[in-house]
C-alpha cells in the first residue's frame, strides 16, 4: 500500500488498498478506481 502508480487511463495515482491477488484501489485524486488483475494498464512507480 501506498504506492504511487500511474494508469494508461487515469493517470498517476497512489494505492490505498489491496484485495490480495484480485484487484488494487487506487486514489487518483479526483476519484477512486478498482483495478482488477491482470494489472496490464497499471505501472508501479
Amino acid at each position: 500500500m501506498n504506492d504511487q502508480v500511474t494508469h494508461d487511463r487515469y493517470g498517476l495515482g497512489v494505492v490505498v488498498d489491496v484485495e490480495e491477488g484480485v484487484a488494487v484501489i487506487v486514489d487518483f485524486r479526483s476519484q477512486q478506481e478498482r483495478i482488477p488483475t491482470p494489472y496490464k494498464k497499471l505501472h508501479k512507480l
